[in-house]
């Protein structure tokens, strides 16, 4: 019986490929012992985005639905929707619109109504994909722009392009009570409405249906500090009058004939907080029947604006 020829201490035996030990695979082949396909029919079955070019997205697929808010479409994209809401966003220069989608009904109507410049192609959607990336009560009216958030408007801006009222908001919250401040500012003419930069809502789809359009329409000011706000316009020449119910005098009684008029209004819940009041030119309130303690901020806003404006 003949022995087998004796290898060198220390070297292992080599595969009988002819691979070193530890080496992947060649190409084409699979490591010993593990099941699969051949490599042809393995690429056979490769997706076809596997085949782009190098440095080339894949195109999408048909029928994928559309982005949600802030999927590629830069920091911050919301969808803004409803007729109002669209319009104005398409009109506002201002504006960065991304992406625009419609029903057959709600694109004839859009065109009727907007004459251009078009900066963003209409999209052919079915109204079940509005669904798929708005909010289930979001009242679409089959339309939705995904668009950038605004550019923030300083305050010595918004004041020197218009000669009306300012109002300032305290802690008010509500993306809906915001809306309707806006579309009172734009009613009455105010120059804008400033906001405290970490205790306001953001720029939203409600928050933009809400204001009906007018959110392209009215400056919006964004102020870490209110109060220093106050102390600008006051600077600049403003009487400031915060609404409060223990105003010794009303509204009318307390409007100067000299100069401009900034308004402050805080939240139904908590009012003006001390700071503002201290602020404040005055303190002044609205003229209500016996057992009416307060109004809603969007309600007080649009009758607080009318007694400015009417002077």
């Amino acid at each position: 019986m003949r022995r087998p020829p004796k290898r060198p201490e220390g070297r292992p035996p080599k595969p009988r490929d002819g691979r070193a030990p530890g080496a992947p695979p060649a190409r084409g082949q699979r490591p010993h012992g593990e099941p699969g396909r051949s490599p042809r029919k393995a690429d056979a079955r490769l997706p076809a985005a596997a085949a782009t070019p190098r440095g080339q997205a894949a195109p999408p697929e048909a029928g994928a639905e559309p982005p949600r808010p802030g999927a590629g479409a830069g920091s911050g994209a919301f969808w803004i929707y409803g007729q109002h809401a669209v319009l104005a966003a398409l009109a506002n220069p201002r504006r960065k619109p991304r992406r625009l989608l419609a029903t057959a009904e709600a694109e004839a109507t859009l065109r009727e109504r907007f004459t251009g410049p078009w900066r963003v192609t209409p999209e052919r959607a079915e109204r079940s994909r509005f669904a798929t990336f708005l909010p289930e009560d979001a009242v679409h009216q089959g339309i939705a722009l995904l668009a950038e958030p605004l550019a923030p408007v300083g305050l010595d801006e918004a004041i020197a392009a218009s000669d009306g009222p300012v109002l300032l908001l305290d802690q008010v919250t509500d993306p809906r009570n915001v809306g309707a401040v806006l579309r009172a500012a734009a009613a009455f003419g105010a120059a804008c409405v400033v906001l405290q930069d970490r205790h306001a809502p953001p720029e939203t789809g409600a928050l933009a249906r809400a204001a009906s359009g007018t959110l392209d329409m009215v400056p919006v000011v964004r102020e870490v500090n209110l109060s220093r706000a106050i102390l600008a316009l006051q600077k600049a020449g403003f009487w400031v009058l915060g609404l409060a119910g223990e105003g010794r005098r009303t509204l009318a009684e307390a409007m100067p004939r000299d100069r401009r008029v900034a308004l402050v209004l805080g939240a139904e819940d908590s009012g003006l907080r001390r700071l503002q009041r201290e602020h404040c030119d005055e303190l002044v309130r609205l003229p209500m029947a016996e057992g009416v303690d307060s109004l809603n901020v969007a309600a007080a806003a649009a009758v607080a604006l009318y007694e400015v404006v009417r002077r």
